[in-house]
């Protein structure tokens, strides 16, 4: 007769075995990448705009301030989707080497700042399931299992994030009277993207609803595709 062997030690509570471990890591690892899949990727755009635009704007020509040669083709691409805008609002471009009735002035840059904020923390439970009799009699020992009920919810702590700050800045002034009929400044914050690929969203929060109201300050959110 062989001599009964004594059940495994049971883990102590809150210290979850390799195995346990594991497992609840990938379990809540597949949650995450079905949550995100499920959600799309957006940007987000602070615009805020002033104007005293002409009401016989509409057909007169535009165009740009000369870029700093060290950024000219960069900012020459910004420009060029700025175009498109403005023509669609009326406005034709200046024949090359003319000073349009509007000059328009572009400034586009990325900076970066720390930014605090506080993430929830959570931890993983485990549950003991006391010893018990199975349907034939025989006496079962007690163990630890993972908490069905997933990691337990135990406070905040508070991280420090890098965040880039893009902004778009468009400046229209008349030469013919002297004053500036149009500025406008367009920004967001992230965390990963690079100021060539915020740059066209800025652009067309910019001229969303043209010229807008006096003073206004609006946020629009952009669907970005899938990388």
């Amino acid at each position: 007769m062989q001599t009964p062997q004594a059940p495994p030690t049971p883990t102590p509570a809150g210290t979850p075995s390799r195995l346990g471990s594991t497992w609840m890591r990938t379990a809540l690892l597949a949650a995450s990448v079905a949550l995100l899949a499920g959600c799309a990727s957006t940007l987000t755009a602070k615009v805020t705009r002033f104007n005293q635009w002409p009401a016989d704007a509409a057909g007169h020509t535009y165009s740009f301030t000369a870029a700093e040669p060290q950024r000219e083709l960069e900012v020459g691409a910004y420009q060029a989707q700025a175009s498109a805008e403005l023509e669609r609002i009326g406005l034709r471009a200046a024949p090359e080497g003319q000073t349009g009735r509007f000059v328009v002035q572009l400034m586009a840059n990325m900076t970066e700042r720390e930014r605090k904020q506080l993430e929830p923390v959570y931890r993983d439970e485990w549950v003991y399931v006391p010893a018990y009799r199975d349907a034939h009699g025989h006496l079962r020992g007690g163990y630890w299992v993972p908490d069905p009920w997933g990691p337990r919810y135990v406070g905040d702590r508070q991280v420090t994030l890098t965040v880039q700050v893009s902004r778009l800045q468009v400046n229209i002034t008349e030469p013919g009277t002297q004053r500036t009929v149009f500025e406008a400044t367009a920004v967001n914050e992230g965390t990963g993207e690079d100021l060539v690929e915020v740059v066209p969203y800025l652009v067309r929060a910019m001229f969303q609803d043209f010229p807008g109201a006096n003073g206004q300050v609006r946020r629009l959110t952009f669907d970005l595709p899938k990388k």
